[in-house]
Parts: C-alpha cells; structure tokens; sequence
C-alpha cells in the first residue's frame, strides 16, 4: 500500500476551498505529516514568557495540505483513522493575554516549557510535588474544506472539522467528518501531548508531531444522513465504568459545533438520536431515553471563539 507525506512546509493558515492540494491520494491510502507546533515554530526549548508578546498572531495554527483524496464528493463521509502519532522531546503551554476561558481573570502572559519522555510516556507538570501527566498525543485540528467561498479561520472549529481540539481523537481512533468539496481537501496540525477536556486556558501541551493517517471515503447514503459534523470511535482508559476486564471503553461519539454551547449540546444530542435510529434500529424516543441514561455530555473545546465542540459519548458495551 502507497504511503505518502506532507511536509512542514506545506502548510496554510485558512480553510479555503480554493487552496490547491499539495498531495492527491487514492480511498484507502496511507498518509503521513510532519506538523509544526501551533506557535508555527515561534516557541521553542529555549523560549521564555516575553517571547509571547512577539507572537505574529496571524500565523498561528496553520495545518498541513490539503490532500486531495479520489472519488470524494459532496454528500460522502472522509474516514479518518489515526495510526500513529510520535510527539517532539519538548512542548510548551501558556496563558495568552485575551485567550482562554478565564482571559479576564488572568492578564499576565505565562509560558511552561515542558519536556516530554517519550520512552516512559510522561512528563513532569511539578517534579517536586511529583505532579506528572501521562501523554497521550493527538492533533488539534482535523478537518476538510468548506464548500462555502472563501477563507475561514484555523482558530474555531467548524461543522466540517479543524481546531476541535478532542482529546479522544487519538492513535486508534477513527474520525468521520462529513465532506462538502470534491476530493475533501484534507488538512491537519496543532499537535497536543496531552489535554484535558476543554482546553480550559487555551493551550494544551502543544509540540510538533508526526502523525500516520488513512483516509477512506466512505459512499454510505445512511452514515451520510447524520454525520453532519465531526463524529468518531475511541477507546478510553482508567474508566471506572468500563464493562472491559482491561479498564476500557469502546465509545461512539457526535459532536455539536457552534457559538451557542446549550444550541451545541442539543445537536449533539440530536446526533447521536440519528445515529442509534440508523445504526441500532431504535425508535426516537427509545434513543433520547437512552442518550439520558448511558451516554456522556462533555465539553472538548470551549476557547476556540466564536464557536464550541460539545460531544455526546455512547459506550458501545451497551449493545453487546
């Protein structure tokens, strides 16, 4: 099987459909990116805090591409299944003046340098208090083009993907996002070591990643009704709940996106009542009973303004 790459340098800073695509692949096909950190390469090991205030703003979370993959469609789903993904020896993290969910309540630019030890997979928040975080690495942004005109910022995410910012979304994962342009024009970046849900100050543990993906499009007319945004299968760890004798969960999950956070977790709601009607054969009102009663509401993203990604997780143990 063919596998191909995007390089660093082959990278854009809006989504636009007019973008002409550095790769073209077949359904099916093997990728590989090597993708900067979502600084573009403005911090680095050696970086302090006064080197936030000399951030050209306008040139942060650029994502690699696009790659053009055959037969896509308007109407189809991209299939995006990450195989691997292989983290740089540092990251960094900061509270950016204007950026976060607490913005007003933290004024002071701060940046934390990380090393990550990729050998043990872990990195030291505080060694001193042995405050460490495990890594588990994903990327950011992940989306196609929209078939609207135009450039749209990397910074939110959209219904078509880009900075969702989903920590779930990681090696063994499979993400659907639904394509609006012929040949999807896929793109990616914004690498994270680790995150938590939500992204609360506005940065994770950002660090450039290599990643490994295959894209498939998917001609599904049924899977195409209700993977109107973002939606993926994951597996989770160290879930207390978890129905697997190895303390995991398979999970299907859709997403809402948008600038209303009760209006994206109703979508998301409402996604995942489609996919159980179409996917489990349950009737409206059986899957809204069953979203109440087993499934997760979780906010993913909160600081990518204007908009929000809520998800709604349903384990998959249910259905055995």
């Amino acid at each position: 099987m063919s596998i191909h790459s995007v390089k660093r340098s082959q990278n854009h800073l809006a989504w636009d459909n007019s973008i002409p695509p550095v790769l073209r692949v077949k359904s099916g096909e093997e990728i590989e990116f090597d993708c900067l950190d979502a600084s573009n390469g403005q911090i680095n090991p050696e970086s302090d805090s006064s080197t936030l205030a000399q951030l050209v703003f306008t040139q942060l979370d650029q994502v690699c591409g696009p790659v053009f993959v055959e037969g896509a469609e308007p109407g189809d789903v991209l299939q995006v299944e990450v195989l691997n993904i292989e983290t740089a020896e540092w990251g960094w993290t900061a509270l950016i003046p204007g950026f976060g969910l607490l913005s007003d309540e933290y004024p002071e630019s701060t940046l934390k340098i990380w090393s990550i030890n990729r050998e043990v997979g872990y990195a030291w928040f505080d060694e001193e208090k042995k405050i460490k975080i495990p890594i588990k690495p994903f990327a950011g942004e992940m989306g196609v083009a929209r078939k609207e005109d135009g450039a749209f910022s990397t910074i939110p995410p959209y219904n078509t993907g880009g900075n969702i910012d989903t920590r779930h979304v990681t090696v063994g994962s499979t993400l659907y996002l639904p394509i609006e342009v012929p040949g999807a024009l896929f793109s990616m970046g914004d690498g994270h070591a680790a995150q938590g849900d939500g992204e609360v100050c506005g940065t994770a543990i950002e660090t450039p990643i290599k990643v490994k993906v295959r894209l498939t499009v998917l001609k599904d007319e049924k899977k195409s009704r209700y993977v109107r945004t973002p939606h993926f299968n994951t597996t989770i760890t160290g879930n207390p709940h978890a129905q697997h004798s190895n303390n995991t969960e398979d999970y299907y999950c859709t997403t809402g996106v948008g600038p209303d956070l009760r209006q994206c977790a109703r979508d998301a709601v409402r996604s995942m009542i489609d996919y159980l009607e179409a996917e489990v054969g349950l009737n409206r009102v059986q899957a809204y009973m069953l979203c109440s009663i087993a499934g997760d509401l979780r906010l993913h993203e909160v600081v990518d303004m204007p908009n929000y990604v809520v998800g709604m997780m349903m384990p998959k143990s249910i259905f055995a």
